[in-house]
């Protein structure tokens, strides 16, 4: 199964708007404040309207089967090049004409996928499809239509029938039911998906707002008071929750996975792990979860302003029946800072930051550099030799939690240097006199290592407090903050960037990511998207240095350590077998694909490739002796306290006891002791 993360920046599938002067109003506000603020403002022309239309109708119509050729043709000779001098001059009807043209093509699409629902279609006349990994060119003709999603439907239906068993002789067997149920079940979520991109009050004018703003860089946002809420959310370990989450199953339903028995699913007394969610409403909207997008879903869900919603949920197929729940203020697990012990013998700590959360409100001690501090207490009551930081896949946060925790590392001096929009230079110094913890230190990071957490390690790797361990991280180095673009009505944001900042050495991994001292594979680093990725992204450059600091431990110490390790792992056969298998992916994700026949011998054979590869990666284990991980004894006590703690806290140590990357962390620091 698939864990379901609902967790996105209200993405939306739909659109229609009204008013053309207020597009026009807080384009003029969000443009007025990216001139002023914004660490490289851009002029807005020709280039903005290329940005912005062509980002738009990508999105709009990814796979080129909503607009005609001539719709599209007409749409770009009126606005490709315009946008920019329409919103200058306070002109938006473009966006009313985009999406009146938009819901044309919704409709008339919803019209042949009803057609085509109620016939049969021809699985023997010959015909291949092909997938492309960019967009392509605006090809579709009126008279092309129905043929065009003909081909289309007929694939998704090969493919799914290709999913029901590993015996292509028994799925030829029973063809004829399978492609019934299939076919059936198909078009109707896809006729149920077009009717709500069709009903949903969502605005085009949020996605014209987000693509003007990311012209100038890719973290630069808009925000309603909505979408603003969630990020806030998404930075504290604590916020409103149902008390659960959720997983697909065999059939591609979304249930209920797992159920907090301290959370209000739990107190309802009727949801059970199992139970098929149907549908949600927040009371305004009803999403039928069969047919709505994972972003919608997430979004209703995760909505800090939905503080109730009922589900419409099914039990064992049976009747349907509806649950309200009122959300609470509950602990993120997956978002809060745990620790364990390593070895018996030669204890070595381990601590886990997913994100740099911080407490947004100031009343608590409930940050993330507080919590490792309380880890790094309890871990050094048990006498640990050395401390592995793990900041895989943290993609960062609160840049004030970072400079903190980047502190109680580093004795004294600075951590960074800042430069704003009218470069103006300040150095960040360390806010703390001394560490709060002196032995060897290891940094795990890999290419989702970002922004807060590339800031942290980057300062550990400066001043030669820790060796970096993994791989290339994600390349942001630029900081960002939330203004109000109309601080009288309160309502609409813009999530800005106002900063670079810069390495004491004067460096810069912004573009380029912090290279760690040891690189080994990670899954899927071919395809993991980088800040490079982003045509917008500001480049890399650097400062004269300035700053004086004074190093922890000798560079050549590092290096030392950093070579026996590189050498140790050359014949490892975890991370021999990575690279292979990231070869395959690589040749799966990023190899232009060759035309296939839409057959089910075909379809059910690339089906065949792409799950063996799935479960290669998924069954992938080390087989080194598995480590010995276990509890401090603080927590230990505390679990005694909190039992409801013990199932999550055990999955944490199984999936530790054969980690790699810990693995070599732990041999690094026991090779820096035995040095000594």
């Amino acid at each position: 199964m698939k864990k379901i993360l609902l967790f996105f920046l209200m993405t939306t599938n739909a659109l229609f708007s009204q008013n053309s002067a207020t597009t026009c109003e807080i384009l003029y506000k969000i443009n007025r404040l990216i001139q002023k603020e914004h660490i490289k403002p851009k002029p807005v022309d020709d280039s903005l309207s290329i940005f912005v239309f062509d980002n738009l109708i990508n999105e709009l119509d990814p796979s080129r089967n909503i607009f005609f050729k001539n719709e599209y043709d007409e749409l770009a000779k009126k606005y490709r090049v315009s946008l920019d001098d329409m919103i200058m001059e306070g002109d938006c009807n473009f966006a009313d004409d985009i999406s009146n043209k938009y819901k044309d093509g919704l409709l008339r699409t919803k019209a042949v996928l009803e057609k085509i629902q109620a016939e049969t279609i021809d699985y023997t006349k010959k015909d291949t499809i092909r997938f492309y990994k960019k967009s392509f060119p605006f090809y579709l003709k009126k008279e092309d239509l129905e043929k065009v999603w003909l081909k289309k439907l007929r694939y998704q239906i090969l493919d799914d029938i290709a999913e029901t068993s590993d015996n292509l002789d028994s799925i030829k067997a029973n063809f004829k039911s399978i492609e019934l149920a299939s076919r059936a079940t198909i078009l109707t979520n896809e006729i149920c998906r077009f009717n709500t991109l069709l009903e949903t009050n969502t605005k085009l004018e949020e996605r014209i707002y987000n693509f003007f703003c990311t012209y100038f860089d890719p973290h630069t946002a808009y925000f309603s008071d909505d979408s603003k809420s969630s990020f806030v959310a998404s930075l504290s370990k604590e916020h409103l929750s149902l008390g659960m989450t959720v997983n697909l199953n065999e059939k591609n339903e979304i249930i209920i996975d797992e159920i907090d028995p301290n959370g209000p699913a739990f107190k309802t007394g009727q949801i059970k792990k199992g139970d098929q969610i149907v549908s949600i409403t927040n009371h305004k909207d009803t999403l039928q979860v069969s047919c709505a997008s994972l972003e919608s879903i997430s979004t209703m869900i995760l909505s800090e302003s939905n503080k109730s919603i009922t589900l419409t949920l099914k039990r064992n197929s049976g009747k349907s029946f509806d649950v309200y729940i009122e959300k609470q203020v509950m602990k993120d697990e997956e978002n809060s800072v745990f620790s364990f012990i390593v070895g018996k013998e030669s204890k070595i700590g381990y601590i886990k930051i997913p994100s740099f959360y911080a407490d947004l409100d100031g009343n608590s001690r409930k940050g993330c550099a507080d919590d490792v501090a309380r880890e790094v207490i309890k871990l050094d009551r048990d006498n640990i030799k050395g401390l592995v930081i793990d900041l895989i896949d943290n993609g960062g946060g609160s840049m004030e939690e970072a400079i903190k925790l980047a502190g109680m590392f580093v004795d004294y001096g600075p951590l960074s240097i800042v430069i704003d929009n009218k470069q103006g230079t300040s150095v960040i110094n360390d806010p703390y006199r001394g560490m709060i913890y002196k032995g060897p230190i290891v940094v795990l990071v890999n290419s989702n290592t970002a922004s807060a957490s590339e800031f942290f390690s980057s300062i550990l790797q400066d001043y030669n407090r820790a060796l970096i361990l993994g791989s290339t991280t994600l390349g942001k180095a630029t900081m960002q903050t939330i203004l109000s673009l109309d601080e009288e009505k309160n309502t609409d944001f813009l999530k800005i960037t106002i900063n670079k900042f810069y390495r004491v050495t004067g460096k810069s991994h912004q573009y380029i990511g912090v290279k760690p001292d040891v690189i080994v594979p990670e899954f899927y680093e071919g395809v993991y998207q980088k800040e490079s990725d982003f045509p917008t992204a500001i480049k890399n450059d650097s400062i004269q240095p300035f700053l004086k600091y004074k190093p922890f431990v000798k560079r050549p110490l590092i290096d030392k350590l950093a070579q026996n390790s590189t050498t140790r792992l050359a014949d490892n056969y975890f991370f021999n077998d990575v690279k292979k298998i990231n070869l395959k992916i690589d040749q799966l994700v990023n190899t232009p694909k060759s035309e296939i026949p839409m057959t089910i011998d075909a379809v059910f054979n690339q089906k065949k490739l792409v799950n063996s590869l799935w479960k290669e990666i998924n069954t992938f284990n080390d087989e080194n002796n598995p480590l010995d991980v276990y509890n401090s004894t603080v927590n230990q006590f505390l679990l005694g306290v909190y039992p409801t703690e013990k199932t999550i806290n055990q999955y944490q140590i199984d999936n530790l006891k054969t980690n790699p990357y810990l693995n070599e962390a732990v041999n690094i620091i026991t090779e820096f002791n035995a040095s000594k």
